[in-house]
Order: C-alpha cells, then sequence, then structure tokens
C-alpha cells in the first residue's frame, strides 16, 4: 500500500512554478544576468526565471509596458514614458550606472566641449547619447543649438567620425574604445562625468511584484552574487558575457570598466529616494531633457515608479 501511495505521489503534477520572464537587451549591466543563469544563482535562490533575449532593445520596452514581459532591463530614461502614461512598473534593482561607457569624442584638435561650438557632431538623436551631450553642453554654459547635430545611429556615428565626416560623435563601448585605439580622436566627456544619470534597472509589472514575489526577490539575491562574481572572476565573467554577444572575451572585457555595478549598498542608496543621485534624486534632470524634446507627454511620477520593498526583503 505504501509503495502505491508512494507512486501516485510520483504521478502527481508538481504544482505550477511562478516562472518570471525577464527580457534582457545588449548591454552589460543586463547580459550579466546570463552570468546568474550559468552559474546557478537563480537557482540558488528559488528563482524560476526565463530571460528573453530582445536584439531590437525598443522591443522589449513595449513588451513590458503591454504586459508580454514579468520584468525587463532598462534605463530610468526609458522608464519615464511609461510611467508618464500612469502604466503600473516599478523599478525594483539597479543593475549598473554608466560609468565611461558612452562618450563625447572628439579629434585631438579640439581640446574641450567649450571647443565643439558651430562643429558637427554625429550622435543618435533622442538617444541616450543626445542626452550625454545635452548634459556636457549644459555643464559648460552652452546648449544643443550651439553645434551642428548630425542625425546617425550609434555605430554610423562612430563610422563618421573615423572617416573624418563629422568633427565629433557621440558613441559608446566598443567605438570609444576603437576610436581611442585608433588615434583618431579622444573622449572629451564621458557618462563618469555624469553620475547617476545613466542608470540600468531592472523594471517590474505591478502584477508581477504581487504574483511572483518570491522569484523577483530570488533575482534580487542572484544579482548580489553576480556582482560579486564578476568582482572575483572578470576572465570567466567576460568569457560568459561575450559569447551571449558573439564577442570575444578580451573584446568584451573593454565594457567591464565602464561599468559600475550595483552592489547592495548602491541599490540601496539608489532606490531610497533621499540622496541627489537616487533614482528619485536625478529624475528631474532626466524628466527635463525628455519633456524639453518631446519625448514623453506629461510629467512622471518618479516616487511611484520605485519599489523598494523587494530589496529590503532580499537582504533580510
Amino acid at each position: 500500500m505504501a509503495a502505491v501511495a508512494a507512486a501516485m505521489a510520483l504521478a502527481a503534477p508538481l504544482p505550477a512554478s511562478a516562472e518570471v520572464k525577464v527580457g534582457v537587451s545588449d548591454w552589460p549591466g543586463w547580459v550579466a544576468w546570463y552570468v546568474a543563469e550559468q552559474k546557478g544563482f537563480f537557482k540558488k535562490h528559488g528563482a524560476d526565471v526565463k530571460l528573453v533575449w530582445f536584439a531590437n532593445y525598443t522591443d522589449s520596452i513595449a513588451a513590458l509596458s503591454s504586459g508580454q514581459l514579468d520584468a525587463n532591463s532598462q534605463t530610468w530614461s526609458d522608464t519615464m514614458g511609461p510611467l508618464a502614461k500612469g502604466l503600473p512598473l516599478k523599478t525594483i534593482l539597479v543593475n549598473d550606472n554608466s560609468a565611461g561607457n558612452d562618450a563625447v569624442v572628439a579629434s585631438p584638435k579640439i581640446k574641450s566641449i567649450k571647443d565643439l561650438k558651430g562643429k558637427s557632431v554625429a550622435l543618435e538623436e533622442f538617444s541616450v547619447s543626445h542626452f550625454v551631450l545635452a548634459t556636457a553642453l549644459a555643464k559648460n554654459g552652452m546648449k544643443p543649438a550651439d553645434v551642428k547635430i548630425v542625425n546617425l545611429s550609434a555605430g554610423d556615428a562612430a563610422a563618421a567620425f573615423m572617416a573624418g565626416r563629422v568633427d565629433a560623435a557621440v558613441v559608446w563601448n566598443p567605438w570609444i574604445h576603437t576610436i581611442e585605439q585608433s588615434g583618431k580622436g579622444k573622449a572629451l566627456f564621458t557618462s563618469k562625468d555624469m553620475p547617476g544619470l545613466i542608470p540600468d534597472l531592472l523594471v517590474a509589472q505591478d502584477k508581477a511584484i504581487k504574483a511572483k514575489r518570491k522569484e523577483l526577490v530570488g533575482m534580487i539575491k542572484a544579482w548580489f552574487d553576480t556582482v560579486k562574481f564578476i568582482a572575483d572572476k572578470p576572465d570567466e565573467a567576460a568569457q560568459i558575457m561575450s559569447k551571449v554577444v558573439s564577442l570575444k572575451p578580451d573584446e568584451y572585457k573593454v565594457f567591464l570598466p565602464g561599468t559600475k555595478f550595483f552592489d547592495a549598498a548602491a541599490n540601496k542608496t539608489a532606490l531610497d529616494g533621499k540622496g541627489p543621485q537616487s533614482l528619485v534624486g536625478v529624475a528631474p534632470t532626466i524628466s527635463s531633457f525628455l519633456l524639453e524634446h518631446k519625448l514623453i507627454d506629461g510629467k512622471p511620477d518618479a516616487a511611484k515608479g520605485v519599489d523598494a520593498s523587494l530589496l529590503a526583503e532580499a537582504l533580510k
């Protein structure tokens, strides 16, 4: 009888697992989730996570906003639009800040941002690159109208600069590295000069936070293991991450110094809403750029778009 009962127990369906579908795109702070997956950190913390790769980053933002994903890897600036529309999204983790991976590069004869007055600058209009240039100019008492903006995708902007068709470009790695190695240009201003303004996040649907809270808390715990692993074993981490985006490990390692991976302490500061570099603290600067260029409708309530309670639970 005991054997029959045991057999019946084995045959019984297991309770449905609360799988979390999470969008990931090509950025070091997000590709790092594959380190968590491959090193077993999700399993370790009891999180059933399905990473969904998006070759086109903007598609992932739309997928989260329409409820096709439980959570997504996206920037704070790209979360402002959905928040302004009143979508129920919450930032639950900061993966990293760009800390040098975005830059204004110029030919060696241009010595400072002020020297860009009247010069041509290639960049992807209204993207993070545009925001980087606007910030660099503002810090030097200038505005975007003081330069000639040439609207090109990041790769094309780098190519135009290398060919000498424009005086400067705003690009990210590996293009910054390629340009500097060629001797044709140098970084005049990088995302290191605008701390806190380019945060890369894990943003979740409100309903997913309610239904799959345990999984998301487990993900946060797995993230902190991942950050430690990248710090302790950068070569192995680069090996895992480079495979995801079909690069060589040495090529991928170029990205790591310009990515400030956020550990538990950095997350507490970012999510607490009090400091000048917290998500709520930097939101007015980001939203004013977006509003000025009519990239969002209405003013987002940044505080409503942050939920620090999952982080607090993960750190208990």
